[in-house]
Order: C-alpha cells, then structure tokens, then sequence
C-alpha cells in the first residue's frame, strides 16, 4: 500500500531529483561564468564564449523541455548584462560600508550576503517570466548555503546590502529601494498566512536608502518604511513609518558589582 503511494507520487515528478541537483550545478556555474575569479584560474575570452551555450543548453533543459524554453533562455541570457552591473554595485556597497571588506575579489568570493542575492537577482529573472519551480529550487538552494531565505518574486534595487546575513527572511512581494543595508536575522513578512491573500501584495516596502539592524521584524502589505529611515535592534512593526524616522526600542540594560553580592547563584546550561 505505502509503496503504491509513492511510485504514484513519484509519477508526479519524476524527475524532481535530478532537476533539483543540475539546477544547483546551474547555481554555481552561473555564477562563475560571471565572476570567473570564483574558478580559481585565468580564464580567456575565448573559454568564457564557450561556457555561454553550454549554460543556456543547461538552462533549457532545466526548464523541462518546453516549448518556451529557448525563449526564456534567450530573455535569461540577455538580462544578465544589466544583473552584471546591478551585482558590482551590489559588491562595491559590501565593500564601502563593511570595514572587514578588503576588496570586491574578498566580497565575491566569500560573503555569504553576496552569493545569496546574487541567486536571487537570477532566480528573479525567471520568476518575471513565468518560471515557477525552478527559481525556487535556486533561491533554497541560495538559502541552504547562507541562511539567508530571499523569495525570487521579492523586487530589490541597485546596492543592497546584507551583512552577516544568517536568519534573514524576505516575502514573495516585499519590495525594497536602492542602498538599502540590512542586518542578520530581519524579517520582512506578512501578516496573515492565508492562502486566499497569495495574490495580494503582503509584505512590506522598504523605500532607499533605509538601514534595518538585527533582529528586526517588519510585516504587512500596507506596510511602507519610508526613505533615508533607520530600524534599531529588535524593532517589531506593523504600520508605515515616515521619511527620515529613526524607530527603535528602549530597553534598561542594569550592571552592579558581582562582588557584592553574598549569594551568586550558578546555573549551568
């Protein structure tokens, strides 16, 4: 009975497997053919021109054989000049605001912040397009790698930056500015879970030039945190907040003397 269940399951997908491990081999080769300095070896133009075909051959077949695939391969192949530009001055903003940054080889080749919008700004291509498997299968991929989990519909401007990263979350329909920084563990989410609301915009806006530090959450569709504004620490909102606002949270942080006191108590974790 079990496994009746399975192999008619299976009949669903049965190629699930392999396309989501030629989509991770994509991921990376993608990438590398952009930035060939992640190969570890001088690389000519004519070994580059030869890498194109066999990336949109890959491509096409990732796409599962249809009949628009050479079509979206074409628009894919032709975005990236523009997705090129948009990743250096992505990697020039890690470079000009993280003073552990010591240049923009460093930031390509190891910033976890980097690689995971990198992913996206690809797999956003192919969500634009109609695409619906496979940009997922890059953005988790992206996010099994960096613990950073960006949805490939979320829509993101020139000059983002992440730093550190681990435990951000961007929504399907979140949509943030340029020069926009954002620190490890930000959510930007929805409100409500309900599946009847997919259609509608849930998460939030994050207009330019907007800083979001640690731990804070943002939520909501009509949620919009206006420009030039600063998020603190662990900050939780659910309504807009204007240009300019620096929002955080007061908090009393007490220090005495440990020496004072007669009875310390020890716990042990």
């Amino acid at each position: 009975m079990l496994l009746d269940k399975i192999r008619s399951f299976q009949k669903r997908f049965p190629n699930g497997y392999a396309q989501m491990i030629h989509a991770h081999s994509f991921a990376d080769e993608i990438i590398n053919f952009l930035f060939p300095v992640r190969w570890g070896s001088e690389l000519t133009v004519d070994l580059l021109s030869q890498r194109e075909p066999l990336l949109r051959a890959k491509l096409e077949a990732l796409l599962d054989a249809s009949s628009s695939a050479p079509s979206i391969s074409d628009i894919f192949f032709d975005e990236l000049n523009d997705t090129f530009d948009l990743l250096i001055k992505d990697a020039e903003a890690i470079l000009t605001f993280d003073p552990a940054a010591n240049s923009l080889e460093e930031v390509v080749i190891a910033y976890p912040g980097f690689y995971a919008i990198a992913i996206h700004r690809l797999a956003h291509i192919l969500y634009n397009n109609g695409v619906v498997i496979l940009p997922r299968i890059l953005s988790e991929y992206a996010h099994s790698r960096t613990g950073i989990d960006i949805h490939p519909g979320a829509q993101i401007g020139a000059s983002f930056f992440i730093d550190h990263g681990t435990g951000i979350v961007i929504g399907e329909t979140t949509i943030i500015g340029a020069n926009v920084k954002i620190y490890q563990g930000v959510t930007l989410g929805a409100l409500t879970v309900e599946k009847g609301n997919a259609p509608v915009k849930r998460h939030p806006t994050i207009q330019d030039n907007v800083i979001i530090y640690s731990g804070s959450t943002i939520l909501g569709g009509k949620t919009t945190i206006g420009h030039d504004s600063v998020i603190g620490g662990n900050v939780w909102l659910t309504e807009s907040v204007p240009a300019f606002s620096v929002v955080y949270q007061k908090s009393e942080v007490k220090i005495r003397d440990r020496s004072e006191m007669k009875n310390v108590i020890e716990f042990m974790i």
